[in-house]
């Protein structure tokens, strides 16, 4: 039996993609060989990351003038892969509303000039900003947000004011796909697959195409976002296996009926967490404002942290995994991605339920 996972990823994938990827894993499609052994210059494989973007801009709604990025690496190196390409002798901005915001803003730093636009963590990144708290360049280079922190559990779902000409960035690796997303407000978006596409080592980037050829003289070809392009992400051997299971998941997610169907689930998934905690007369609290608060990962503190062990033991007995919280902020994390079902999230709720009518 499979245990219920709420790690912050590498996380759940859906059970259904999982057994197609095991009965076909030592042979694709009668070929005689997995996905893994075969040429990424071949027809087969050409195929299948052809097959990949295409279902990708149909759930995403992807405009024309947009290029579709399958990169290796990770969310974490395109911290500074985005200066590199898209400063352009000039300054960005950035709004750092968690951990991930943070670490993307001080990554930066390395490459060229970036300005702090706007901080919450004064306020222990409970909220985002009013808009009368940014101070935003009308000639930046770009302004970088990350619209879902996965470690603090903020959300956003109103987007910042942009200065007109200046392009949007963001880093939506823990909630792209999870509902629909107008991609046109964007310059770029970039996500690591791990959350809800697919395994480790592959990271998705949707860049417009006018901020392609822009990069530094100094960038690298292989992280020259111009170059892969031209090279439809093949100017080196690209994460083959990576690229193969995202196809699966994109359409595993078109057969439920696509991104709009997807957020649904989600919403009714979300709230049925929130409530319990909501509903557990303080003995369990989400810091989070209410207005902000992501779908898809939960922090929560018990009121008696010297319950936390015990919480997660009773967890594990119940076969719910994951739900440590970040080193960093304590307590607990239910990470409840696309692959997370409904009964996962009961089961998280009869616990929590349960344990809060003993403990409290």
């Amino acid at each position: 039996m499979r245990i219920f996972n709420f790690s912050a990823g590498p996380a759940v994938l859906p059970t259904a993609v999982l057994e197609q990827v095991r009965d076909e894993l030592l042979d694709w499609h009668g070929t005689g060989m997995g996905i893994m052994e075969m040429s990424h210059r071949g027809k087969d494989f050409t195929g299948v990351i052809n097959e990949a973007e295409a279902d990708l801009r149909e759930l995403m709604g992807i405009p024309s003038n947009y290029r579709v990025l399958f990169l290796q690496g990770g969310a974490t190196q395109q911290f500074a892969q985005i200066p590199m390409n898209l400063l352009d002798g000039r300054s960005a901005d950035y709004i750092v509303t968690g951990s991930w915001s943070k670490k993307a803003y001080k990554e930066a730093q390395h490459v060229g000039p970036v300005r702090l636009a706007g901080s919450t963590e004064g306020d222990g990144f409970s909220r985002l900003p009013a808009a009368s708290e940014l101070r935003l360049d009308p000639g930046a280079a770009y302004l970088h947000v990350c619209t879902n922190e996965t470690i603090h559990g903020v959300e956003m779902f109103d987007l910042p004011t942009v200065p007109a000409g200046v392009p949007l960035v963001a880093d939506m690796s823990s909630h792209i796909l999870s509902r629909p997303m107008d991609v046109s407000r964007y310059g770029l978006i970039y996500a690591g697959a791990q959350k809800n596409i697919g395994p480790a080592g592959l990271v998705l980037v949707i860049v417009r195409e006018d901020l392609l050829g822009k990069a530094s003289a100094s960038t690298p070809s292989v992280m020259n976002y111009a170059t892969m392009a031209d090279n439809g992400s093949m100017l080196n051997t690209p994460p083959t296996f990576g690229i193969y299971l995202a196809g699966l998941i994109f359409k595993n997610l078109k057969s439920q009926g696509g991104l709009a169907a997807v957020e649904q689930a989600n919403i009714a998934k979300a709230k049925r967490v929130y409530d319990a905690i909501e509903g557990s007369g303080g003995f369990y609290r989400n810091p989070v404002a209410a207005d902000c608060r992501s779908r898809m990962n939960v922090p929560f503190t018990l009121s008696n942290p010297a319950l936390d062990a015990e919480f997660l033991a009773e967890a594990a007995e119940r076969k719910l995994a994951g739900l440590k919280g970040h080193k960093s902020v304590g307590g607990m994390r239910a990470s409840i991605y696309n692959a997370m079902s409904l009964d996962g999230v009961d089961a998280l709720v009869a616990l929590m339920q349960d344990f809060a009518a003993r403990k409290a």
